[in-house]
């Protein structure tokens, strides 16, 4: 492809809304342009990008016995509603009615209609096992779209299903996706982690998270690189640090509008530790009172999966409920459930003495007060791992794939079952896999890039080489840049001529920002000598090559 026939709008400078490094990237580079608030246009070469990554994709999916097919992006509502997820799920959901007032929506997910199809051709365990995937758009209405692809309300996702007779066959499509998706990852050349992870509105018993590291992941995941255990921080278990414990004495203290742990903490110049938090919140209208050490926080999710929705209790209800203000909230003598992080069993703690302007110190669980206990506060670094005692480091991450064990959430509302070998009904035991393409490609960015631009992993580049003529006045330059065109071309290597009649340090920078990894560099001086310099994007390494030599010294970085 020619520079100069190609689409390729790169800039200077980003937008100023552009905030991680692949959203500028991006933008700089071409690759993308915005059309609105998390909707997002793929110039030719941000396709490009896409097309390579899809490619794997296939491959890898079909290496397992995946088949391709493709599903609506509308749905008729009543599908939804069968399994419930048409009211569970909130405004997330684009809902329309079509010109006869019948509910549809814009597909974001497709479990219900991949069982829908299930449903209706799927007869007799000797028709089982299947899997099917797609590579489709899906649409989100994100409250908060941002980070450029990453975050978006129309995006392109892979799918894929897997029906099974038992929980056996299940266990075996699982691992088969688990191992295509470390193949996929590591062809496109990303540093990642499976991690456990909670399910959510997927549902299903088992699921887990593939994880890019970087700073611009909106999701945290705790790792132990002694026992390998991994986990988002929405499931992660830890045990915080140990404290040594002192033998106080129940007693009050004064501390005059001293309300938060941090404000009380420095002025009786305790550690945080040595604190319990109390925290009220609401739940179906009945209260519940939430303790955590007080240098953790309250896991909301944790929480939810104990007591239901809640939220936090307005100043008003925590006076009322508990007849003293927040911030002197304390675990003695109250009427309401008490949900007690399990760190909080063992100890002599400083909490607030349900008077205004006191706190209690000497305060002794199961002594002074009793509750339900549970793991409820958030894991962090420095925690120590719940499974062998090493100290936990949490990282941010870019979700870039997930797996779940659907099991019959699925099959049994929408009546996808088969007959056993007996002649007996049984629903199909289902799991979900998918992938975003977009992540994957701004996964790849965040974690391959310099100052100068974006160094594209080769597998997932949008060219393989790019040809850098410095002077296209020169006749010599230009039959030279033109014969190593056509002859990487035979070779079936990809290749992007830059035949702009534009300044050297212009083909420079353009070249570093877009990222192909292997630039060849046509300059007059060594072209008398009959050379060419090819240069590494990533090491920026250059080596003098005969000019007769260029493609074979190209297939062999090639592979």
């Amino acid at each position: 492809m020619r520079f100069s026939k190609m689409f390729i709008p790169t800039l200077r400078e980003a937008p100023a809304d552009a905030e991680s490094i692949s959203h500028i990237m991006m933008l700089r580079a071409g690759f993308v342009r915005q059309l609105a608030a998390g909707l997002y246009i793929f110039l030719p070469l941000g396709w490009r990008v896409l097309d390579k990554i899809n490619a794997v994709l296939k491959e890898e999916m079909e290496a397992i016995g995946s088949q391709e097919i493709s599903m609506p992006i509308l749905h008729p509502a009543e599908v939804w509603q069968q399994t419930g997820r048409w009211d569970v799920i909130g405004d997330e959901m684009f809902r329309l009615k079509d010109r006869t007032g019948r509910d549809m929506c814009l597909g974001m997910t497709h479990e219900e209609i991949m069982t829908w199809l299930a449903s209706r051709e799927i007869r007799s365990y000797r028709d089982l096992p299947q899997v099917w995937y797609q590579i489709q758009t899906k649409l989100r209405d994100e409250a908060r779209p941002k980070s450029g692809v990453l975050r978006t309300r129309e995006f392109i996702m892979k799918d894929s299903y897997s029906f099974d007779a038992n929980e056996e066959g299940l266990e075996k499509n699982y691992q088969l996706h688990a191992g295509a998706y470390h193949k996929i990852f590591k062809r496109c050349g990303l540093k990642f982690y499976q991690v456990e992870s909670d399910p959510g509105m997927m549902g299903g018993a088992v699921s887990h998270e593939f994880m890019a590291p970087s700073p611009a992941g909106e999701d945290e995941v705790a790792l132990c690189d002694k026992c390998g255990y991994s986990a988002n921080v929405e499931l992660a278990l830890s045990v915080p640090s140990e404290i040594k414990f002192e033998g106080w004495n129940l007693e009050e203290v004064h501390t005059p509008e001293k309300r938060t742990v941090k404000e009380v903490s420095n002025f009786l110049k305790l550690s945080p530790a040595y604190f319990i938090k109390s925290i009220l919140v609401i739940a179906e209208s009945i209260p519940v009172l939430a303790l955590v050490r007080g240098d953790q926080e309250l896991h909301e999710k944790k929480l939810s999966k104990i007591i239901g929705s809640h939220r936090p209790a307005q100043k008003t209800e925590v006076k009322e409920i508990l007849g003293v203000e927040a911030g002197f909230i304390g675990p003695m003598n109250q009427k309401v459930r008490i949900i007690a992080d399990s760190c909080l069993k063992n100890g002599v703690y400083v909490s607030g003495a349900n008077k205004q302007h006191y706190h209690a110190k000497g305060i002794r669980p199961e002594k002074d007060f009793s509750g339900e206990w549970h793991d409820i506060h958030l894991a962090k670094s420095g925690d120590t791992c719940s499974k062998c005692g090493a100290e936990l480091k949490v990282e941010k991450c870019i979700e870039i794939g997930n797996i779940f064990k659907l099991g019959t959430k699925y099959s049994l509302p929408l009546k996808a079952v088969f007959l056993d070998e007996n002649g007996s009904e049984k629903p199909i035991i289902m799991g979900s896999y998918g992938i975003g393409p977009a992540r994957i490609a701004a996964a790849a960015i965040e974690q391959n890039n310099d100052k100068d631009g974006i160094i594209w992993p080769k597998s997932v580049a949008p060219f393989d080489v790019e040809i850098l003529p410095l002077n296209m006045k020169d006749s010599m330059t230009v039959e030279t840049a033109e014969k190593l065109y056509k002859n990487l071309k035979e070779k079936g290597i990809e290749v992007l001529l830059d035949d702009r009649d534009e300044r050297a340090g212009v083909k420079f920078k353009d070249a570093d920002l877009i990222g192909i990894p292997t630039q060849i560099i046509l300059g007059e001086k060594n072209l008398k000598e009959g050379l060419v310099e090819i240069k590494d994007r990533r090491t920026k390494e250059a080596k003098k090559v005969k000019v007769e030599e260029v493609g074979e010294r190209v297939k062999t970085l090639e592979k």
